[in-house]
């Protein structure tokens, strides 16, 4: 039977990079267990328009203490050093734009529904933090899909359209209402969690906790709706 992990992230979060990298990694750990990433969407800031807004302004206002920049640096610097363990290439500096992520979650659903969920996600990390690209820019998402093997005038259309907005927003608003408020977020069977960019051995352990616990019955792998 298949264990099924729910990641709930953001794609503007670099922690959640690092926590997909880690889980990945762990999952090579448990080979005993197969094990199938849910990915879900949650919007840390739902809040910024949906243009965009200016990177270094948008650091500012969020971080406007002098105790508060130098957490920021500080973490940052954490991140680049953890991410090069994982062969994540983080370039902060090349962030011009603070995106809003919806249609880039959008993006990973309709992947999602073609087997390919983690390519979007990867994709699209890559896209923002390695490359400093504007995800929330419809040509910019466009030629992500095409470069995961999506239908590129498929995904054009739909990016024109409200398709699945409804639907994604129910399963953001699902995870709020369970609680999360931080991601990434890790979940077995609905019950079981782990939040955080945990390291692999822990994220191991959790999975094997998790496959212990296997229900009789096959855990929800469709988002709402589907």
């Amino acid at each position: 039977m298949t264990l099924h992990i729910e990641m709930v992230s953001d794609v503007v979060c670099p922690w959640c990079w690092l926590g997909l990298r880690r889980l990945n990694h762990a999952i090579t750990l448990v080979p005993e267990i197969d094990v199938k990433i849910l990915f879900r969407s949650y919007e840390l800031d739902p809040t910024i328009p949906a243009a965009g807004v200016d990177q270094k302004s948008y650091i500012a206002q969020r971080f406007s203490s002098d105790d508060a920049r130098q957490r920021s640096t500080q973490m940052r610097d954490a991140l680049i050093a953890y991410g090069a363990e994982e062969g994540i290439p983080f370039d902060f500096k090349a962030i011009k734009r603070r995106p809003n992520s919806f249609n880039a979650h959008r993006l990973v659903y309709w992947a999602q529904g073609q087997d390919l969920g983690l390519q979007a996600k990867e994709a699209l990390f890559t896209a923002y933090f390695a490359n400093g690209q504007d995800i929330s820019d419809y040509e910019v998402l466009v030629t992500i899909a095409g470069q995961i093997g999506l239908d590129v005038s498929i995904i054009s259309d739909l990016l024109m359209t409200d398709a699945d907005i409804s639907k994604v927003r129910e399963e953001q608003a699902m995870f709020r209402q369970l609680g999360i408020t931080g991601v990434p977020t890790y979940i077995a069977h609905r019950q079981i969690a782990v939040q955080g960019a945990e390291d692999s051995a822990k994220l191991a352990k959790f999975l094997r906790t998790a496959a212990a616990q296997m229900p009789a019955e096959r855990p929800l792998s469709k988002a709402p709706g589907r």
